[in-house]
């Protein structure tokens, strides 16, 4: 599966699949490489806030299997309790209410994903960026360690930036 990362940061122009495409790819190799310290059952709940721009690129995660779970998309208002996610994806629109998002998620093991410039140094855990027309990540292990979740040391290889 990290091979698909390595494949999937081609240019995103032309030929190339379409950005969101890219990016839900993404997201699934980011579910696929982060450890839980407790036990999710059998699914893994995305749940996405703000007006996200995947369209039905998302939607081709709704009931994909990844490692030993099933992952179930749900779209969330911010109003809305976190407590059933695992993953939240942070649209750059609601990324302005990023500390009332985290503070939410109160340290729980919940990844936390965006697309949208300094975000990770905001304490979003994986955060994705167009440079040069491709596609890369940056993490922020840190963030993620405080939550109790490991990221894979292949996932940490393939970022342009890692946050000890």
């Amino acid at each position: 599966m990290i091979l698909s990362i390595v494949l999937l940061s081609q240019n995103i122009k032309g030929e190339s699949l379409p950005e969101y495409r890219l990016k839900a790819a993404f997201v699934y190799n980011f579910i696929a490489y982060t450890e839980w310290p407790v036990d999710l059952g059998s699914s893994v709940n995305l749940c996405l806030i703000g007006n996200h721009p995947f369209g039905e690129e998302i939607d081709s995660l709704d009931g994909r299997h990844v490692n030993q779970y099933h992952v179930a998309v749900k779209i969330k208002a911010l109003s809305d309790s976190l407590q059933d996610c695992e993953v939240v994806f942070v649209s750059s629109d609601a990324i302005r209410y990023l500390p009332k998002i985290l503070q939410k998620l109160n340290d729980n093991p919940v990844l936390t994903i965006a697309d949208t410039e300094s975000a990770i140094d905001r304490g979003v855990m994986l955060n994705m960026k167009i440079a040069h027309q491709k596609l890369f990540f940056e993490a922020n292990q840190k963030s993620a360690r405080n939550a109790g979740l490991m990221l894979s040391a292949k996932l940490l290889r393939l970022a342009t930036r890692v946050y000890q």
